[in-house]
Formats: structure tokens, C-alpha cells, sequence
């Protein structure tokens, strides 16, 4: 979009036409055209077109009425400002419906008052470009090649399948272990889609304790409960028209499952505390490194529920299943992070690559990008090979048990550990530990993590 805004000014008298022709042109950025009836105004437009006419409203050939009229057949997003020797209130109104963007009426002040209209018009174009290349940045990150590299047989099918999950509004269910890319896929599907210039929400379940979930999705009323001193709009009221991303859905309590059931089905919720019926539309993306089905035969999750997000599956492969893919990603964080850090290139050496490729990867592409950052920091002479390559604490002269520590000690280092490896998933870091969450809920309360 052009700097540069093209006017028309079309008015018959030839004094007043030059007044506000040189007032609007002492702004550079303006661009100038005068006319003196509605025929030569229309034969111009689709040679010069203009951002903004000035109509006057009594024209020798035809009315400011007539004339906005086939403007807007001729380029709808043409901004038409009329000018007009009387202060007739019935016909600025109809004009105003009619798609007239303001009515001015011709007084001393008209000018300035044409000249904050067309500064006003000129700001709201240059939003408008930046949130065009905003969204055409948004949408070249987002690229599903780019976000989600690897060309092995498994990669190329996950691919094919969010070009077709993006083409529909279907719901999409994605399965995978933790750190394999579930969020970048929903991403991915979400800005290669129709709504990809509406609202991208995403709400990590298991990261968020039960006897909250339901605020956090449904929002609530003011006074609604003990410290609810202000509205709050819900996750699924902010992903209206555009998609809501549930990761680790089997996380979920079975009491607020049959109200996100209610709420996919109806289309619509009430806000905790209130009684206004919310009409909702938005696309559902869920996510989870459970298989869902044993979950509803176990009674953890509803089987309605199951079958209503269900719709489009797609499975991340881990990484240790993907061969060469393994290299690739290696060689793609170098380059960011050699970038981000402004360092020399740094390469993998042949046996770093092989020590690469036997280990099994429990955290998948996540714990891949944290061990080649590691090991770019650790690297010397431009090169990493396999001794500079470390998976974790056993293989690392850093390893806790080094340490003199106390029972309590160690039982924290180990949760924190456990955290950081599973991106806060408490539920998840609970499970592996064979321990309550409640206990690592208690410790990060009282501030001991």
C-alpha cells in the first residue's frame, strides 16, 4: 500500500475547488485531482484510484447522492466525502447509510474540518497495512514446511493432513508424545486457514488447576465468587470466530468436560455467576500425549465427549522415528541460534551426527533444540562433535548426585528437574514421579520450587 493518498476533489466552483485543493495539498503525502463534474470524476477512477473523494453535493450533471452511487459500484473501499452548501440533517443521514464516509456542510471551518477527516482516513490505512504485513509475516512463520521441518515418510504424511485439516473448519484431535510439536501443528493449521486473521487462543489443561479450568475457559461475572472483583471473558469467548487450541484435553475433570460438551454442541455458554447466553463460533483444536480411547474405557474421560472432538486425527511421530529428520532440526536450530547470537557457523561433525542418531530422544524435538543450544555454547573451534554433545544430567559432569544433599533436597532438585524437562506439565511431572500433584502445587505455594 502506498504512502502517497490520492484525492479527488469534484466540485463546480472553480474558487472553492482551488481552496481546498491547495489546503490539502500543503500535506506531501497528498495527492491532488481536480474535477469539475461527475463524468470526468468516474471516467478517472479506474486510471488513478483515488483513496478519498470530496463530492460536492450539487453537481451541473448529476446529485452527490447519484454520484456516490456508482463510485461505490465502480470501488467500494473508495472513502466519499460530501460537501454540501445546506445543513439538510434527512439527506446527511440517508447519505451516511448509503456509504458516504462523512457529510460536511460548507462553512470557514470546512477545511479543516475535510482536513482532520482525510488525516483520520490516512491513519486508519497505515494501521491497516501494518496489520496486513503483520498478518502476512504471521502467516509466512507459520508456513507448514517452515514450523514443521523433516522430510521423512512420517513428516510428509503429518503434512499432507494439516493441508487438508486446514482447508475445513472440522475439528482436529492431535496425539503425540510430549515435546513433539503439538501446539506448531495447531498453529500451522490455524494460520494456513480462512480464519487465519482471527483470534489464535491456546489453554494448556494440565497446567492449570481443576477447581480453576472452568473460569478460565468460561470466564465470569463480577461478584460471581470470593475475589471475582471484575469481569472476565473465558478462553472459548476469546477464540469467537477464529480457533480455540485445548492442549492436554484428557487432563480435564469430568465435571467441566460435560460443560465444554454442552458448549461445543450449542455453540454458546454462560459466564459463571451470569445469565446472558454467549452465542460462540470458533473452530476446536485439542491435544494430548494420551490415547484418548483407553482413557474413556477407564472412565477418565466421557465418551460423548471423545466423539464430538474427535474429527480430524493426526499423529506426531516421536523423534527417534524419524532418521535423518534428526540432522536436519539439529542443523536448523544451529542456524537460528548461531544467528540470534551472532557466533561463527557451527557445525556437526560426523560422529557428533551418529551420537545424535542412536540416542532414543524421551524428549523428542523439544529436548533436540535444548541439546544443540547446549552444546553450540560448549563447542569449540566452530566445530561440535560428539564429546561436546550431553543428554542430561547422567551424562553431564553436572549430575545431582555429585552432590551432598538431604533427602528433601534431592526430592526437590528432582521435581524442579522433572518441570523443566516437561515444560511445567505438573500433572504430567506427577505421573512420572508417582506422586500427588498436590504435594508439587503445595511446594511451588510455599515458594520451595
Amino acid at each position: 500500500m502506498s504512502k502517497i493518498c490520492k484525492i479527488f476533489i469534484v466540485e463546480d466552483d472553480l474558487v472553492y475547488s482551488e481552496l481546498l485543493g491547495y489546503y490539502l495539498a500543503l500535506n506531501s503525502d497528498n495527492e491532488v485531482y481536480k474535477f469539475t463534474d461527475a463524468k470526468s470524476c468516474l471516467a478517472a477512477i479506474p486510471k488513478i484510484r483515488p483513496h478519498i473523494i470530496t463530492v460536492d453535493y450539487n453537481l451541473p450533471d448529476q446529485t452527490g447522492q447519484e454520484l456516490l452511487k456508482k463510485i461505490k459500484e465502480i470501488d467500494s473501499t473508495i472513502n466519499v466525502i460530501i460537501i454540501s452548501g445546506q445543513d439538510d440533517v434527512k439527506t446527511a443521514l440517508t447519505l451516511l447509510k448509503e456509504g458516504a464516509y462523512d457529510y460536511f456542510v460548507k462553512e470557514e471551518d470546512t477545511k479543516e474540518k475535510l482536513w482532520n477527516c482525510i488525516n483520520k482516513i490516512n491513519e486508519t490505512r497505515r494501521l491497516k497495512k501494518e496489520i496486513d504485513s503483520l498478518q502476512n509475516e504471521v502467516k509466512s512463520k507459520y508456513q507448514i514446511d517452515a514450523i514443521l521441518k523433516g522430510n521423512s515418510e512420517q513428516m510428509t504424511n503429518v503434512h499432507r493432513l494439516i493441508e487438508k485439516a486446514s482447508k475445513t473448519n472440522i475439528s482436529v484431535s492431535i496425539t503425540g508424545e510430549t515435546g513433539t510439536g503439538k501446539e506448531l501443528v495447531a498453529k500451522a493449521i490455524h494460520f494456513n486457514s480462512p480464519q487465519s486473521n482471527k483470534p489464535f487462543v491456546a489453554i494448556n489443561v494440565a497446567a492449570i488447576p481443576s477447581e480453576l479450568i472452568e473460569s478460565e475457559l468460561f470466564g465470569f461475572e463480577k461478584g460471581a465468587f470470593t475475589g471475582a472483583q471484575n469481569k472476565k471473558i473465558g478462553k472459548l469467548e476469546e477464540a469467537n470466530e477464529g480457533t480455540l487450541f485445548l492442549d492436554e484435553i484428557s487432563e480435564m475433570d469430568l465435571n467441566v468436560q460435560a460443560k465444554l460438551l454442552r458448549a461445543i454442541q450449542e455453540r454458546e455458554i454462560t459466564r459463571i455467576g451470569g445469565n446472558q447466553v454467549i452465542k460462540l463460533n470458533f473452530r476446536l483444536i485439542v491435544a494430548t500425549h494420551k490415547n484418548l480411547l483407553n482413557e474413556v474405557k477407564s472412565g477418565r474421560f466421557r465418551e460423548d465427549l471423545y466423539y464430538r472432538i474427535f474429527g480430524f486425527p493426526i499423529e506426531l511421530p516421536p523423534l527417534r522415528l524419524r532418521g535423518q529428520d534428526i540432522i536436519l532440526l539439529a542443523n536448523n536450530f544451529l542456524v537460528h541460534f548461531y544467528k540470534e547470537n551472532k557466533m561463527n557457523v557451527i557445525e556437526l561433525t560426523k560422529s557428533a551426527k551418529e551420537k545424535l542418531l542412536k540416542y532414543q530422544w524421551p524428549g523428542n524435538v523439544r529436548e533436540l533444540k535444548a541439546v544443540i543450544e547446549l552444546s553450540a555454547v560448549l563447542a569449540d573451534k566452530n566445530i561440535i562433535d560428539e564429546t561436546t554433545i550431553s543428554f542430561g544430567p547422567i551424562d553431564s559432569e553436572a549430575d545431582i548426585m555429585h552432590y551432598e544433599m538431604s533427602l528433601e533436597e534431592y526430592q526437590r532438585e528432582i521435581i524442579q528437574s522433572y518441570l523443566k524437562k516437561y515444560n511445567n506439565n505438573i500433572v504430567l511431572v506427577a505421573q512420572k514421579l508417582k506422586m500427588g500433584k498436590s504435594t508439587i502445587y503445595n511446594m511451588l505455594q510455599k515458594k520451595e520450587l
